[in-house]
């Protein structure tokens, strides 16, 4: 019988769930983003699933240490540079800036480090000629490449054929390559950015850049690499290749990969013109709409962006809105004391789904199983001090989890909206409804929602949303 406290994660490499075993604590690779542009919903999911993932981990009193890559010299940050007439430099750090933005907007936990592919020329210049030194790298006149021949399992983690890979390679040909799937570590070039290298001038390859960084920051053997399913095949599936080359050691214990999102069931292109920058749907829903999106399928399927889909997350954002404000502003006590049964019953579906292969629908079930019987117990006016005492506590930890930030209210506003409500009690006793309705539209200019209950007025703070 599983324990349900052990978690398993889906390794796409061994093609099973497998159990997360560390040591003191849990080391996390998450590849992120190329910054020659802006961030979009895709790059989103890919790292909320991430931060939820490291929320949970550490709900449980375990220590996250992760790191996440910016890969800031590319062949297509030089291309966008040139048609910017901006140094590569002054592109990257503009995007840089603009990622923290948005993803702090997002209610994104800030990784352990962020390290830049420029940053640690040397790191992969070291492993360049570790790789050379055992002959599974070569010299060409166009630069150094790995010798995909040299490593045996090179296909393990795609569960691809090298010999069918070669038949169907669309790779451009390059004479000086020994194989048609052999690939770049070092490019040799006379156009800035450029580094000195023991062969010649140039700059890294995509792969070398992640293998360098996540061997620097957390060693060989790390427990999760994760990135977008987009990258297993070539991005991880090469970076294997070269680490274990070099090393003759495990690269990573469990590889992870989230599923893509596409746009009213096509892929998201810039030629369709489909792409949903985060900034533009942070600007229109807001985080917690766009989290609620993101965790809304199981991390390694696909899922499917729509205007319908994101407006039945406002709706569940409501719920959860309400819900939390019944609870905050509970008052007066229960004469039949309220127990902890369903509570611990919610939170252990909650968590037992986020063990079982990290299952966040399944988790949201349990979510909004709580909501339910909050919402149940404030339409029977049964929410008192102590029974928030009880549910309270649980909600907050679940939506800290799931990095949903409710909209909270300072005390002193807390008071004059009760004075408020106090008046509008008392216009509503008299008939004077006019009055009445003039103190609701003046505490709706607040972003307030009223709550009538058959005894008594609760409110809700809304978030304000745009596309609403």
């Amino acid at each position: 019988m599983k324990d349900d406290s052990i978690m398993q994660i889906f390794d796409t490499l061994n093609n099973t769930k497998t159990e997360l075993k560390f040591l003191d604590k849990v080391t996390i690779y998450l590849c992120g983003v190329t910054v020659y542009d802006d961030a979009h919903i895709g790059h989103a999911r890919t790292i909320i699933v991430f931060d939820v993932l490291r929320r949970f981990l550490e709900s449980q009193k375990n220590i996250v240490e992760i790191v996440q890559n910016f890969t800031d010299v590319d062949d297509k940050i030089i291309a966008r540079a040139n048609e910017k007439k901006v140094s590569t430099v002054e592109l990257t750090s503009k995007y840089t800036e603009n990622y923290f933005r948005d993803f702090d907007k997002l209610n994104v936990k800030r990784a352990t480090h962020y390290p830049k592919a420029t940053e640690h020329i040397e790191d992969m210049l070291n492993l360049i000629s570790q790789l050379i030194d055992k002959k599974c790298a070569y010299i060409t006149k166009n630069g150094v490449y790995f010798s995909v021949s040299k490593f045996r399992d090179y296909g393990k983690l795609s569960k691809k054929n090298i010999k069918e890979l070669i038949s169907g390679s669309r790779v451009m040909v390059d004479e000086e390559k020994n194989d048609p799937l052999d690939f770049a570590l070092w490019k040799f070039s006379d156009t800035q950015p450029i580094w000195n290298s023991p062969w010649g001038k140039g700059r890294p390859g995509w792969h070398i850049e992640c293998s360098a960084m996540s061997r620097k920051y957390l060693g060989d053997g790390f427990d999760i690499h994760g990135g977008g399913r987009d990258l297993i095949f070539p991005h991880h599936e090469n970076e294997i290749a070269q680490s274990e080359s070099s090393t003759s050691n495990q690269f990573a214990k469990i590889w992870m990969h989230v599923g893509m999102i596409t746009i009213n069931g096509e892929k998201m292109s810039k030629s369709i013109g489909n792409v949903k920058s985060v900034s533009h749907v942070l600007e229109n829903w807001g985080s917690n709409i766009i989290r609620l999106f993101c965790l809304s399928g199981h991390y390694s399927k696909p899922i499917d962006y729509s205007e319908k889909i994101m407006m039945e997350n406002v709706t569940k954002l409501r719920q959860i809105e309400t819900s939390y404000y019944e609870l905050r502003l509970a008052e007066g006590m229960n004469k039949k004391s309220y127990t902890n049964e369903f509570v611990n019953e919610c939170k252990e579906e909650f968590d037992s789904a986020l063990n079982n292969d990290f299952n966040i629908p399944v988790a949201l079930t349990a979510f909004y199983k709580l909501i339910r019987e909050i919402n149940s117990l404030a339409a029977d006016e049964k929410i008192t001090c102590d029974v928030s005492s009880i549910i309270l506590p649980e909600l907050e930890r679940m939506m800290d989890i799931l990095g949903i930030n409710i909209v909270k209210i300072s005390d002193d506003e807390k008071d004059e909206i009760n004075h408020l409500i106090e008046k509008r009690n008392v216009y509503r006793n008299e008939k004077n409804f006019d009055e009445a309705d003039k103190i609701r539209e003046q505490i709706a200019e607040k972003n307030i929602t009223f709550i009538d209950h058959k005894n008594s007025t609760r409110w809700v703070k809304r978030e304000k949303i745009k596309a609403e």
